[in-house]
């Protein structure tokens, strides 16, 4: 493919985009050794295709101790070979790009395995050489006081001795995942080849883990330094040159204004998630009001134009509720997380139906926020059939069982013996693989997949989901939301009831009088909107959406 060619296919193909994030090792294993592989997703690129989505993020693959799930990398230019070969990497590719699929990877910025060959370069070279200066040494432990620790349920420090160099090295994370020197050039250089290599094999963007933490300076807290949104405008303008319509995606669980600043002024990362949006959503379908949601939002507008916020629900970690107050934190535990195994560090890990309480109109409301606030919706695998998690398994890994696929052998996953699972399978009269499963749900007309699958073609149809502007309306009823996305002259009224109890609201739609509003689930068109307030009346949890047309 030419630059011209491919500038021309990818031009911001992020607003549009429509991303579902999964997990190599569980999605589906073809070969029948217990782990998903590359060549399994391959055979499920249509099952995607036909939910709606056009973009696939995928979650560590690289080879890896594995004692973070991956994100301890030993090998940024290799596969797992549990996974397959780069040669079937190349394929699913190929496949994805064949159906109009972006294929967006992780990418680990931070820190790698302490067993990676560049720490143990480092650990064994002299202080003060190239080698060792790939990593942040110091030889005293109280250096960089005013860093917090991340994850408080496992480490004390961000410091850990290491004998074989005879100092302590930096991490942000597990005392096993040592961080990268972004003051060293050499470092930056042999990410932008890392990066570089998977670009040359088709791939269209990375999601950029743990961004705020790249680069360190004493008397700072070292998160969100002007050195790391320097190196981030370094990357993007390097990749550009030679690879237009490639997307950096970054994770800043940060503040309103400090997550905003990820985008610079249009010239660092392309997206973001969303994360100051994230847990507002929770909070404001717990409590039945719609203030925190709308205040989220207007305080998270009027990004750079050709930027978009990366917006989702549930994903591979634990719901974080590390940007709320002390307030907000214990009332969401509280409210979606009264087991305390749920807990970890300070965030949930529930999936989303087990949050919801497998309520399937609270899962349902969710979804269409999801789908009709400003961003690009990402969805993570599972939750279109509404799968389970298990709290007993260790770290987050109870959200990252395998696929549901059907009733059948290990659901459907692997033809393997059950005991070589990656994980364990679901097995439990709510959630287990016996009730809830993709095969079952193909076959039932009013599923959750086959309502994902309508509401994100009705989404699809629609470009003012993705890329119009949104205006709130007063509904004098704090239960209830509505907000109007506009783009090139079309616009969609989006209403919602938060609350669990029935609800009416008066919407001032003065500036849309005489447009008759057509509900799009249905297509029934409803009264004229006059010059007065119009009137609506939801059931619990009830939401529409409508086109306003003249």
């Amino acid at each position: 493919m030419s630059e011209t060619e491919r500038e021309l296919r990818y031009a911001s193909w992020h607003k549009d985009a429509v991303i579902y994030q999964l997990h190599v090792k569980s999605f589906f294993d073809a070969n029948g050794d217990g782990f998903g592989d590359f060549a399994g997703l391959t055979r499920k690129l249509d099952y995607l295709a036909s939910l709606g989505v056009n973009t696939i993020w995928l979650l560590p693959f690289y080879p890896s101790p594995r004692r973070d799930d991956g994100y301890d990398v030993l090998d940024y230019e290799s596969i797992s070979p549990e996974f397959g070969t780069l040669d079937d990497f190349r394929r699913f590719v190929e496949a994805a790009h064949a159906r109009n699929m972006h294929v967006i990877t992780e990418l680990v910025l931070n820190h790698t395995s302490d067993q990676h060959p560049w720490f143990q370069r480092a650990r064994n070279a002299p202080a003060g050489s190239p080698e060792r200066d790939f990593y942040v040494w110091s030889e005293t432990d109280d250096k960089f006081a005013e860093t917090r620790i991340i994850f408080v349920d496992s480490e004390r420090s961000n410091w850990t001795w290491d004998p074989v160099a005879n100092a302590y090295f930096w991490h942000r994370f597990y005392s096993h995942q040592p961080d990268l020197n972004y003051h060293n050039p050499a470092v930056i250089e042999a990410v932008l080849d890392i990066m570089r290599f998977w670009l040359d094999l088709g791939v269209d963007g990375f999601r950029l883990d743990a961004v705020p933490y790249l680069v360190e300076r004493e008397n700072t807290n070292n998160e969100n330094l002007p050195e790391t949104h320097r190196l981030l405008k370094h990357i993007r303008k390097t990749l550009e040159a030679s690879y237009p319509g490639v997307i950096l995606l970054a994770e800043a669980n940060q503040w309103p204004d400090q997550a905003r600043d990820y985008f610079g002024t249009g010239d660092e990362c392309h997206m973001a998630f969303h994360f100051p949006l994230m847990p507002r959503i929770f909070t404001a379908v717990a409590m039945g009001n719609s203030q925190p949601i709308i205040t989220m939002v207007q305080q998270t507008d009027g990004i750079p134009e050709e930027c978009q916020w990366a917006i989702f629900l549930r994903n591979h970690d634990e719901l974080t509720l590390e940007m709320v107050t002390e307030a907000e934190r214990n009332f969401l535990w509280d409210t979606y997380a009264s087991d305390e195994r749920a807990r970890l560090n300070l965030g949930i890990r529930r999936r989303l139906s087990p949050l919801m309480d497998q309520d399937r109109r609270r899962v349902e409301l969710l979804h269409m926020l999801l789908f009709s606030l400003p961003g690009s919706p990402v969805l993570y695998y599972g939750d279109e059939i509404g799968m389970g998690d298990n709290v007993d398994l260790g770290d987050r890994d109870g959200v990252r069982t395998p696929m549901q696929w059907s009733s059948g052998k290990n659901a459907g996953f692997s033809g393997g013996d059950p005991k070589t699972l990656a994980l364990p399978l679901l097995d439990n009269p709510r959630f287990g693989f016996q009730v809830i499963n993709v095969a079952a749900q193909e076959k039932d007309p009013h599923s959750l997949l086959n309502w994902v699958r309508r509401i994100l073609a009705i989404r699809s149809a629609h470009q003012a989901f993705a890329r119009g502007a949104i205006c709130f309306v007063s509904t004098e009823n704090p239960a209830v939301i509505a907000y109007v996305r506009e783009y090139k002259g079309e616009c969609i009224l989006c209403v919602a009831n938060l609350s669990n109890i029935a609800q009416a609201a008066m919407l001032d739609l003065h500036q849309y009088s005489g447009s008759r509003p057509r509900e799009l689930f249905g297509k029934t068109v409803f009264p004229a909107v006059g010059k007065h307030r119009y009137p609506i009346m939801f059931q619990p949890y009830g939401y529409f959406w409508f086109q306003l047309k003249p």
